[in-house]
């Protein structure tokens, strides 16, 4: 009779459901304290990997980067209003169709269609983004 008694305690151990043991879970400041740093150390690899975050000083080299990028975007068209001015430019075109495709911004600085007014010097970049647009025009 008392063998019974603890064959029936050992199945309704047995039987208890997931949520009645969930119930029951009392997890000491130890797991939880480790629990909370898991999840924001794999919050910060998530984030840092495939969500876009990014440092302060990334940022920083980004924007410093789109700005140069739409300053150059906007100079090289005045470098190509300097080509349309200058006498034989249909000769020097040419000669720039003929230059190797890196070399085209060296052959535009020595032109001087780069020498932006009030600048003391050409921008190479501003010159490669002319020669790459006047090979735009000429086709």
């Amino acid at each position: 009779m008392e063998q019974d008694r603890g064959d029936k305690r050992a199945e309704q151990k047995q039987k208890v459901s997931l949520g009645q043991r969930w119930d029951e879970a009392r997890p000491t400041k130890t797991v939880v304290f480790w629990s909370w740093v898991g999840s924001v150390v794999l919050t910060m690899i998530i984030g840092f990997a495939w969500g876009g975050w990014v440092t302060g000083g990334t940022a920083q080299s980004m924007a410093e980067k789109m700005a140069e990028d739409a300053v150059v975007k906007r100079l090289a068209p005045m470098c190509v209003i300097q080509f349309k001015q200058a006498p034989g430019k249909d000769q020097k075109l040419k000669e720039l169709k003929e230059t190797s495709s890196w070399q085209r911004g060296d052959y535009v600085t020595k032109q001087g269609w780069a020498t932006l007014p009030g600048e003391e010097k050409p921008d190479s970049k501003v010159a490669s983004e002319c020669a790459r647009l006047l090979m735009l025009i000429s086709k």
